[in-house]
């Protein structure tokens, strides 16, 4: 049941909006004043508060700029009379839900409760979903290499210097993109992911660019490209190294004028968008053989960040194997699995060629297989090493 709290210094518009509401079964208190409100914000969790803006002791505004310092929040209604309005207005910008005039109309007043509840609703499933995201691209591990690659994010995250990642495939350098964004001042803004070694390379100027109606055969209607999908925000080029050459001629364009067209157009659009780049290639070797663009070489590694093989951090297997027993048993809806030492040693053993993704892979096959503590025998049965 959602808890409003009225914070009202009229004794009949307090009684008035209790009984409405406690008539929708809704969980009421009250307050007389902002004073006793502020003190009642702070010791219960609410979900809305409807608060009066004139107020003896502490009006409705300067209990808006104390809820704003608090880390749970619950949504505002102010209640203003007629002279007010403005002041009203100006609660909204600092983040009141709405305001409803007094007396209050019934139906606007039940309409705008339920919209700002719904609103709270949203709010905090969305906290939720970021957490458990920013779980999910959790950086595992305290070896000095991956410190190493930790210690960049943070210096250069903030920046809008574009970076070129690498690394051997399945070391996670489209998770180090994402700390990348996460951690800038985009980070608001959308994060666009492209794998263009997956496009064709026919497919890759359309994907990157946009098209036009009517551009080629397929082209049925208009279509915005990638850079200005991610306007505003990150755009992640992953396995760059399989680019075709006149794509990777637009995209030096792109990032020397900041601007795009589409495929079939010829206007320019102006992008706000700052490039990471990844690919497990040697990026000099393929210039040596005209295969990629030295001066769109230059332009992607203004910063480097070289993504370690597991066999280089083997020391970080036990914390990634924990990892993966925990969100794999999640995702199964399982209890969770413990795995001995000797069956942890030998996985610190291996070569894995496929690095983190081919690990996460046998853990997994573990937890099918494996017994309830996966043990040395397990290993020996269902790791392909």
């Amino acid at each position: 049941m959602p808890k409003i709290l009225i914070i009202d210094d009229e004794r009949v518009i307090r009684a008035t909006l209790k009984e409405i509401l406690e008539y929708e079964k809704y969980d009421i208190s009250e307050a007389q004043d902002g004073e006793e409100g502020w003190k009642k914000i702070q010791e219960e969790d609410f979900d809305l508060v409807l608060c009066d803006i004139k107020m003896p002791k502490m009006d409705g505004i300067e209990v808006l700029d104390k809820v704003a310092t608090l880390d749970k929040q619950p949504q505002f209604i102010m209640i203003s009379a007629h002279g007010s309005i403005e002041t009203a207005v100006e609660a909204t910008k600092k983040g009141a839900f709405d305001f409803v005039p007094k007396p209050p109309d019934l139906n606007r007043l039940l309409l705008t409760v339920r919209n700002a509840l719904d609103k709270k609703v949203l709010v905090t499933e969305t906290k939720v979903l970021k957490k458990k995201l920013s779980k999910k691209l959790d950086m595992v591990g305290e070896s000095d290499p991956i410190k190493q690659v930790k210690d960049t994010i943070e210096k250069v995250a903030p920046t809008d210097a574009r970076v070129l990642i690498t690394g051997p495939n399945g070391t996670g350098k489209e998770l180090v993109a994402h700390w990348l964004h996460a951690k800038s001042n985009r980070s608001a803004s959308p994060f666009i992911a492209v794998n263009c070694a997956a496009i064709p390379s026919e497919l890759i100027e359309s994907e990157l660019f946009g098209h036009e109606k009517g551009a080629f055969t397929s082209a049925n209607k208009q279509r915005q490209g990638k850079f200005e999908q991610a306007d505003g925000g990150t755009l992640f080029l992953d396995e760059i190294g399989d680019m075709s050459l006149s794509a990777q001629a637009k995209v030096l364009r792109a990032l020397q004028e900041h601007k795009v067209s589409r495929v079939g157009g010829d206007k320019d659009i102006r992008v706000d968008v700052r490039v990471l780049a990844a690919t497990n290639k040697d990026l000099k070797k393929e210039i040596e053989e005209g295969k990629f663009r030295e001066d769109l070489y230059h332009r992607l590694s203004v910063i480097l960040i070289q993504v370690p093989a597991l066999k280089d951090r083997k020391e970080d297997i036990p914390l990634l194997v924990e990892k993966f027993l925990e969100d794999i048993s999640k995702e199964y809806g399982t209890a969770k699995k413990d795995i001995d030492k000797a069956a942890l040693s030998k996985l610190q053993e291996f070569p894995w060629t496929g690095n983190i993704r081919e690990l996460r892979n046998v853990v997994e096959r573990l937890v099918i297989l494996g017994e309830k503590t996966i043990c040395l025998d397990d290993i020996k049965k269902y790791a392909d090493y």
